[in-house]
């Protein structure tokens, strides 16, 4: 049995009216809230954004229980909702080009006493709602029968019927977008839809291969990326994040290429490139898979350091700023940059001077807790099948040379853990003022060392494979290579 779900918009039903208006539309908004049982308290204009409720508005209810929301500028459209003083009820209503809305509500039914006046928009979203109660409760008397059904016919039986409430859903939703195709409605209800799988019952590994790119293909249709709207919304957010964590191949490339597409149409937009801008950089500035932090390089080269983003205040473009120039320098299959350093005794000994198969670079600090917990595990796997792919460790000092103690408590930590084959190496205080006099990047800059300890894995030509993962991880990482190269 398939599941069906109906999606349940929005949070409470609202029973407009339409009101004619004449002459030059109003600048700006006012939302007038009627709530006789309410004598004081404060009421609260919000819009939907995902899972969220965010403030536009607040306003005080009067002795009259009347409260009025109101603002020079007109509000973007989208989904909102007056919260009621206590926050416990409210009430979602559309806005759009009009904007001098009236809301009247009775506490003791919300579902039919709710009258809303001054926008033709919401005429459609009453009859949205009705249908959508009506049809709901029966969805759900429908639902608890089958999962109670005791033979087959009962369950054959209610399957049926709930198959049919939700087709005549559909036809109901497909019939305003049809029959009003200019309306708020119908473009929330486009925007909404699922792109239909071409095998539902799929047998194959290639079935599944080809309702997997269908559904990438029209993951979007009924969406446009020039309708801020649809960003004021409970579905859109979500629909976005699924997009990207779910759908998308999880590969550098194809995201950057899909980021640039979406922002591409944005642009006539403002709100809406605000939004994918604002996302995007915020998924990616720490991204959950390695090597994903080359899209946050992306859009900093292409939008942030362009100037392209002038709504993010001093602070925020600091941020990005220091970031971005901080992963430029290290993102995976990049050559690593070259660390002129000192070794134990205090030999120069540079990074590219170290000659192996594979190169691993750790950033650790003798007084760091975890690194003395995580540099012994390095050395026993290094000692047990690293060092036998031709792999030698290049370990450098990140800690302050000028902290009192640092550089002997390093060499007997080195000495007791028995670490005396790596390549250790460290920069003096003097080495360090020379750098930043000189205004070049220092290590911590050059291979983003904002923890510890922080490791990268080279090839044999200084090759970023693969960064800031674990031992297990590097060791899984190096296998793979190892039998796809046997492989070949």
């Amino acid at each position: 049995m398939k599941k069906i779900i109906i999606p349940v918009l929005f949070a409470v039903f609202v029973s407009p009216l339409l009101a004619q208006t004449t002459g030059t539309a109003p600048s700006g908004y006012k939302v007038t809230l009627h709530i006789p049982q309410y004598k004081s308290g404060i009421a609260f204009l919000v819009y939907h954004m995902g899972k969220n409720l965010n403030l536009e508005d607040s306003a005080a209810v009067s002795a009259k229980g009347i409260a009025i929301f109101q603002g020079k500028k007109k509000l973007p459209g989208g989904i909102y909702a007056v919260v009621l003083p206590g926050k416990d009820k409210l009430v979602d209503f559309f806005v759009d080009k009009e904007q001098h809305i009236s809301i009247s509500i009775d506490t003791t039914d919300l579902l039919n006493k709710t009258v809303v006046t001054g926008s033709k928009e919401n005429i459609l979203f009453q009859q949205y709602q009705k249908e959508m109660s009506v049809k709901g409760r029966d969805w759900e008397k429908e639902r608890r029968a089958y999962s109670e059904a005791k033979t087959k016919q009962d369950s054959a039986l209610h399957e049926a019927n709930y198959n049919r409430i939700n087709k005549e859903l559909n036809d109901y939703r497909e019939g305003i977008i049809k029959n009003q195709p200019t309306s708020m409605m119908a473009a929330i209800l486009s925007a909404m839809k699922e792109a239909p799988l071409l095998h539902p019952a799929p047998k194959t590994k290639q079935d599944s291969l080809e309702n997997y790119y269908h559904y990438r293909k029209h993951y979007w249709d009924g969406v446009t990326f020039m309708d801020e709207r649809i960003l004021r919304t409970p579905f859109f957010l979500p629909k976005f994040e699924k997009y990207y964590r779910e759908v998308m191949v999880q590969h550098p490339d194809s995201i950057i290429k899909e980021a640039d597409y979406q922002i591409l149409l944005a642009r006539s937009c403002p709100e809406m490139y605000r939004f994918l801008l604002n996302w995007l950089t915020d998924e990616y500035i720490n991204p959950k898979y390695m090597g994903q932090d080359a899209i946050f390089v992306h859009l900093f080269e292409k939008y942030h350091s362009k100037g392209l983003t002038s709504w993010l205040n001093e602070k925020q473009m600091e941020v990005i700023n220091r970031r971005g120039y901080m992963l430029m320098a290290n993102l995976v299959g990049a050559k690593a940059a070259d660390l002129d350093m000192l070794d134990i005794n205090g030999r120069p000994l540079s990074l590219y001077s170290v000659d192996a198969e594979y190169t691993l670079v750790c950033f650790w600090d003798p007084h760091c807790g975890h690194c003395k917990e995580e540099i012994p595990r390095i050395d026993s796997i290094y000692q047990a099948s690293w060092k036998n792919y031709g792999m030698k460790i290049y370990a450098v000092l990140s800690g302050d040379t000028k902290d009192k103690g640092i550089m002997d408590d390093w060499k007997k930590f080195i000495q007791e853990k028995n670490l005396t084959h790596w390549q250790h190496v460290y920069q003096t205080k003097e080495m360090e003022e020379a750098g930043v006099a000189a205004q070049k990047p220092s290590f911590r800059q050059l291979y983003d060392v904002i923890m510890t300890p922080t490791v990268f894995l080279l090839d044999k030509e200084k090759r970023i494979i693969a960064k800031k993962l674990n031992w297990q991880q590097i060791d899984d990482l190096l296998q793979v290579k190892l039998k796809t190269a046997k492989s070949d």
